[in-house]
């Protein structure tokens, strides 16, 4: 029997965005409309932490919303938060919160506010939503925002379009295939076939990867760190994909994960536009969170989901550092030093402490979740633990070769203060203190991780789809209390 939380907090974090993305349609005042989304979305994260906190007292695997308007409207609850979606909600919405913030008011007038607060509303209640047919409907919504700033700023569509609506009727008919003759076995794998083709164009797996750098080239970069800083595309391989389809279809969203990861890494030693830089960057983090998922091991979908809550929070400090540095000096090319440490200090220190805490350097949440995405496969699948490995060396260069690039080697003559304002600031701190505390005492998470982890795999193992092979290994929770131990008993980094 599904508890309820002790106050609606699902419903109203959604409801919230979704009502300032209708009045601030109306404001033509861009300083008034960027208070009016900061102080809205701020609400939000009160709203998703209260939430989380709520669920943790619970002690359950999933809840509902207490007195359910949709309950009563629909007679069943679209919207339901387990041990999967409680942490990745606040995370979502203090993304939002901060990524508002940071916007500077000569940049507020191409960065649509409405459109952030619909996009918003529309994530949350993705993250938060459980039953197909509206995850479809969500998932088709969450593409608009982009599409129609896009549209606004004059760009080719094409890309993008063409992608998205191929991911989304690939999902409507695998799910129907899955659910009117899924007893049919041709049919069912074909239905896997284009779930799986479905996710992996979301997550922007390899070779259907391109309308990710499209995304950045064309939108503004606020837009589009919050469109894929989500994950979206795990998210729909955990919900659609991960209990339907057969083994075979694992392993194959693994395999091209793990030829993504290490791709992109490559790929982000070779940029010359920041933006691109980071949008291989991201995809690289993204598909390891993804092979970790498909590996379906308890530990290593643990080191998955942290990964998923650590590169979430510190990309998104990296993207933000990056985006307030081109506010100030345009477009950032790495072709040559800018030497910008003197002029802002605050912004390289965010920017280097986020990008090495995304590669799971020690004192960070990531630095545990590499740990045990590699316990959980290098012992199965000796070569993956090896790719994974080189994706994160790979990153970890790209990550000092940008820092270099835009902070050192030369110094730069600057005739305006390009010192970070003070809500900057306050971005800077917020961001270090979640990196730094997850990291240095990241116990609880992991064993949310792992309870999560457990139950998602053992509810696969009961629905016969493995014809009865195991795969949760007899000494995960073993394993797992002695890695708990190793970082409880000392500080995280040593």
């Amino acid at each position: 029997m599904m508890r309820d939380l002790h106050f609606p907090w699902l419903e109203l974090s959604i409801l919230v965005p979704a009502l300032a993305a209708v009045v601030l349609y109306k404001i033509r005042d861009q300083r008034f409309a960027q208070q009016v989304a900061f102080w809205a979305s701020g609400l939000t994260v009160c709203l998703t932490i209260g939430e989380w906190i709520d669920f943790g007292t619970l002690g359950t695997f999933s809840a509902q919303d207490h007195g359910s308007l949709v309950r009563r409207l629909f007679g069943r609850d679209f919207f339901v938060v387990d041990e999967l979606s409680a942490p990745l909600l606040p995370m979502t919405a203090i993304l939002f919160s901060l990524t508002i913030l940071a916007t500077m008011r000569s940049k507020a007038g191409r960065f649509s506010f409405w459109l952030v607060m619909a996009s918003e509303a529309i994530i949350l209640a993705t993250l938060s939503c459980s039953f197909a047919t509206v995850l479809i409907l969500l998932l088709l919504l969450s593409t608009l925002p982009p599409w129609i700033e896009m549209r606004k700023r004059g760009s080719d569509t094409r890309v993008f379009a063409i992608y998205m609506s191929a991911h989304i009727a690939m999902l409507i008919v695998g799910i129907v295939l899955m659910r009117m003759w899924g007893q049919i076995p041709i049919i069912s794998n074909t239905a896997a076939f284009l779930l799986v083709l479905s996710s992996l164009i979301r997550a922007g797996v390899f070779p259907a990867h391109s309308w990710i750098s499209d995304l950045f080239e064309k939108t503004t970069f606020g837009t589009a760190l919050l469109f894929v800083a989500p994950m979206t595309g795990a998210y729909v391989v955990m919900r659609l994909v991960l209990p339907v389809v057969p083994v075979w279809a694992l392993h194959a969203v693994a395999v091209l994960a793990l030829v993504t990861a290490v791709y992109a890494a490559g790929m982000s030693l070779v940029q010359f536009d920041a933006r691109r830089f980071f949008a291989y960057l991201f995809l690289s983090h993204s598909s390891l969170v993804l092979a970790g998922l498909e590996i379906a091991t308890p530990i290593g979908m643990t080191g998955a989901l942290c990964i998923w809550l650590g590169t979430g929070l510190s990309l998104g400090g990296f993207a933000l550092a990056l985006r307030s540095v081109e506010a100030r000096i345009g477009r950032i090319s790495l072709a040559q030093y800018h030497g910008l440490f003197d002029h802002m200090p605050y912004l390289g220190s965010l920017f280097l402490l986020a990008g090495l805490a995304s590669i799971g350097f020690p004192g960070s949440l990531a630095f545990v979740g590499m740990e045990l995405l590699v316990e959980g496969t290098v012992e199965v699948y000796p070569i993956v633990g090896m790719m994974i490995v080189l994706a994160a060396v790979l990153n970890g260069i790209s990550v000092l070769r940008a820092y270099f690039r835009i902070f050192t080697g030369t110094r730069h003559v600057a005739t305006i203060s390009l010192s970070a304002r003070p809500a900057e600031r306050f971005v800077v701190i917020i961001i270090i203190l979640l990196v730094l505390g997850a990291g240095v005492w990241p116990g609880a998470a992991v064993k949310s991780r792992y309870h999560a982890a457990d139950i998602l795999l053992k509810n696969r193992q009961a629905t016969g789809i493995d014809h009865g092979s195991e795969t949760i290994e007899p000494d995960g929770q073993s394993a797992l209390d002695e890695l708990l131990n190793i970082h409880e008993d000392e500080p995280a980094g040593h």
